[in-house]
């Protein structure tokens, strides 16, 4: 059976952590930055975790991602 590939768009827009979450970026940093307030600005430079409605339709698109279960100690 072949490999399953991740999709391409995908993984050039969203990254995975290590402990598994789907991190994005923020919408609306490209332009039309001098009428942005400097926090704002500074607010688009981290990375934002996506939704938990949209981490089920994404996981699709990274077929090795797998989520890791939280071991008891």
């Amino acid at each position: 059976m072949p490999k399953q590939k991740t999709h391409s768009s995908a993984k050039k827009r969203f990254k995975i952590t290590g402990t598994g979450k789907l991190l994005r970026r923020k919408a609306m940093q490209s332009h039309n930055l001098e009428h942005k307030s400097a926090k704002r600005k500074r607010a688009f430079r981290r990375d934002q975790p996506v939704a938990p409605a949209d981490v089920r339709e994404l996981s699709r698109l990274f077929p090795g991602m797998v989520k890791k279960k939280k071991v008891k100690s």
